[in-house]
């Protein structure tokens, strides 16, 4: 399934040995904003990636302008909390932290809520200059979901994850 078409995917095999598995994050209309299909997407690339004995890493890229811009809060705002809480809403999204190959997100751009726990469940973050990152749920009356305080917390510290998180700040590369 690697090399088949997804609808919010650009999927290919790179590298002078074509070993490193790269998927591209591909919505630019809605800055990569991580919907239901694209998760579902992103589940199956890279169950074919660790199926591939000849992949040996795998490089998770968005676009210049944004990694991804967070969860799809269209998609998402008709729900109530008994929708999500027996739907299981959000399951799956931790896909890429059990996957036993080394993940590599490359961030250029916006990284922000889900897209930013996106990238902290990778193995390494390559970030470049015009990379933000930032857990702005608390702008929208939420909190982060798919594990983004730990996450933060291990990465960033308990203090700059407490101001991130309560406040919606972003920080640079």
């Amino acid at each position: 399934r690697a090399g088949a078409a997804f609808q919010y995917l650009l999927v290919q095999k790179t590298g002078t040995l074509k070993n490193v598995g790269l998927i591209q994050l591909n919505r630019p209309q809605a800055l990569n904003a991580l919907c239901d299909g694209l998760m579902a997407e992103l589940g199956q690339a890279l169950e074919a990636m660790e199926r591939d004995p000849r992949v040996g890493a795998i490089v998770l890229t968005g676009s210049q302008k944004a990694f991804a811009a967070g969860a799809d809060i269209k998609e998402m705002q008709s729900k109530t909390f008994q929708e999500c809480y027996s739907g299981g809403f959000l399951a799956g999204w931790d896909k890429v932290s059990v996957v036993r190959k080394p993940i590599i997100a490359a961030v250029n751009g916006y990284a922000l809520g889900g897209g930013c726990e996106l990238a902290m469940m990778c193995d390494i973050i390559y970030a470049g200059e015009k990379a933000q990152f930032g857990q702005p749920e608390i702008l929208l009356g939420t909190i982060p979901g798919a594990g983004g305080t730990q996450r933060l917390t291990r990465a960033v510290g308990k203090s700059l994850a407490m101001e991130m998180v309560l406040t919606g700040d972003q920080i640079s590369a």
